[in-house]
């Protein structure tokens, strides 16, 4: 590169020109009627920080599974597929079997996004004998998971999203302004075909909390024809991976028939 100016000139200026791109993006302004959580609220998912230490204090562990099932959990945005290691740990304890969505950290959608879990979700079906896999998806990954339910439903048990913002304005949160620095495009505009609202032709069911700090609750919970059911907790946005109470929900929901 280094005899090559003109080429690394023209390198130099994509790269900037792009960090630019994306700023801008980020720096939009919020669209009217598309409002996240309070402030307060988001201030209180750095609780999740003394999860550790009360998961110390805490001797609980998750009853038998009565139904063990095959798991595939897909992380939110920017979250590494370590993000739900204890939730992971503790379906396995019950029984469950946990499998990770295989992609890395959740950068965003990309063009094969959906096209890499399909792959994913064929692969650990196959061998799970051919029975139907359970999704757990958290924030973006629960949108994630209602794709993959609606492309492959015969493959599919259930859904179960954990603080998704599938309904509503995409800008309802407090985190599409990360999200458009990141992932390069407008949240409203991915580069997949998908009608995010449309319910998937499976069991869908939306765990949502009034106390989420990212997600707008109504976002999560969804509208009547959305989701099968909702189900309210009261533990913060990195509460439905952290703690007892988000693990214990979705146990519920894996052992529901």
């Amino acid at each position: 590169m280094a005899g090559f100016p003109l080429l690394r000139t023209a390198r130099e200026y994509w790269q900037a020109s792009e960090v630019a791109r994306r700023i801008a993006l980020a720096r939009e302004p919020q669209p009217d009627g598309a409002r996240g959580p309070r402030r307060e609220l988001l201030m209180g998912e750095l609780g999740y920080l003394i999860e550790p230490w009360r998961r110390r204090r805490d001797s609980w562990s998750p009853p038998p599974a009565k139904h063990p099932r095959t798991v595939l959990l897909i992380p939110g945005f920017g979250a590494h597929p370590g993000r739900m290691r204890y939730l992971a740990r503790q379906l396995e304890a019950a029984g469950h079997r946990a499998k990770r969505w295989g992609l890395g950290i959740n950068l965003g959608a990309a063009r094969d996004t959906i096209e890499r879990l399909e792959e994913r979700l064929c692969d650990i079906q196959a061998r799970n004998g051919g029975a139907p896999v359970h999704l757990v998806g958290w924030s973006l990954g629960g949108v994630f998971a209602r794709e993959l339910a609606k492309r492959h439903p015969d493959k599919v048990a259930k859904v179960v999203t954990l603080g998704a913002p599938f309904s509503g304005h995409p800008r309802a949160n407090n985190g599409w302004r990360a999200y458009h620095l990141i992932a390069g495009h407008r949240v409203e505009e991915p580069p997949i075909e998908a009608l995010v609202s449309e319910k998937p032709p499976v069991e869908t069911v939306a765990l949502w909390s009034p106390r989420d700090g990212v997600v707008h609750p109504r976002s999560a919970r969804g509208r009547a024809g959305e989701r099968d059911r909702a189900v309210a907790l009261r533990c913060t946005h990195m509460g439905f991976v952290h703690s007892r109470e988000g693990v214990e929900a979705v146990l519920r929901e894996l052992d529901s028939v």
